[in-house]
C-alpha cells in the first residue's frame, strides 16, 4: 500500500506523477487522441491559462512507472513530496539553490512560490486519483542525475526538440490523470497559477538539461 502510495504522487510534479498497465488502458482509452497539443486548437487559449501549444505534445502512451515512483522518493513521498527536496536530490544542494535564485530574479518571489505550490498539490492530487485506481508499482530507484536526465528526455518527444511540461507529465501518470490533476489546480487555485506552474516548470527543466549537458534540448515557446 505505501509503495503504491508513494510512486503515484511524483507525476505531477514537476511536476511529477503513474500507473499500472491495466490502470493505464482505462486511462487511455477515456484520453484524447495523440496530439501535438492538449485539448483542441479552439480551446487552446482558455485552457488551464496557456496559449496554443503552451501544455506540449499529447503524449496517450504507458507511463513510465521507474521514473514516476524514484521522482516521488527523491521528493520525500506522497504526504510530504518536495519539488526542492526532489530537486536537491537530483543534482545537489548548489545547483538547487542557484536555480531557485535564478528563477525568482526571473519570475519574481511570489510567482515561484505559488509555482512550489501548485506543484506539491499535483503531487499530492495525482497520488489520491492513482490510489483510487488500484495501481502497483514496480520496486525501482533511479537517482541522481541519471533520474534528471530521464525526466528531461521524457519532456521532449513531439515537441521539435524543446521541453515540455505537459509531455513529462503525460509520461509520468498517463494523460488521463494529468488532465484531471490539472482541473484540480484550475479549481483550487486558477488557471493563471495553473500556466504559472507549468511556464516556470518548462525554463526550470530547459535549465536542468543546459546543466546536464544536453545542449540539444530546446526551451519552450511558453515560458
Amino acid at each position: 500500500m505505501i509503495n503504491r502510495f508513494t510512486a503515484v504522487a511524483a507525476g505531477a510534479a514537476l511536476a511529477a506523477l503513474s500507473l499500472a498497465p491495466a490502470f493505464a488502458q482505462s486511462a487511455i482509452s477515456s484520453a484524447a487522441p495523440m496530439s501535438m497539443t492538449h485539448g483542441s486548437m479552439s480551446s487552446m487559449t482558455a485552457e488551464h491559462g496557456m496559449p496554443p501549444g503552451g501544455d506540449g505534445y499529447a503524449y496517450t502512451g504507458k507511463p513510465d512507472l521507474a521514473a514516476t515512483i524514484s521522482l516521488v522518493k527523491a521528493g520525500g513521498g506522497p504526504t510530504n513530496f518536495s519539488i526542492a527536496t526532489a530537486l536537491t536530490a537530483l543534482v545537489g544542494p548548489a545547483l538547487t539553490t542557484a536555480e531557485v535564485n535564478k528563477l525568482t530574479k526571473q519570475y519574481g518571489k511570489a510567482a515561484v512560490g505559488n509555482f512550489i505550490t501548485v506543484q506539491n498539490f499535483a503531487v499530492t492530487q495525482s497520488a489520491a486519483t492513482a490510489m483510487a485506481a488500484g495501481v502497483t508499482f514496480p520496486a525501482s530507484n533511479i537517482s541522481g542525475k541519471t533520474l534528471a536526465a530521464r525526466l528531461v528526455g521524457l519532456g521532449v518527444p513531439g515537441n521539435n526538440g524543446a521541453f515540455a511540461t505537459g509531455t513529462m507529465l503525460d509520461h509520468l501518470v498517463t494523460h488521463g490523470i494529468h488532465e484531471s490533476t490539472m482541473a484540480a489546480i484550475d479549481a483550487k487555485f486558477g488557471a493563471k497559477l495553473d500556466a504559472n506552474y507549468h511556464q516556470i516548470s518548462n525554463q526550470a527543466f530547459y535549465d536542468l538539461a543546459q546543466a546536464l549537458g544536453a545542449k540539444s534540448v530546446k526551451l519552450a515557446a511558453f515560458h
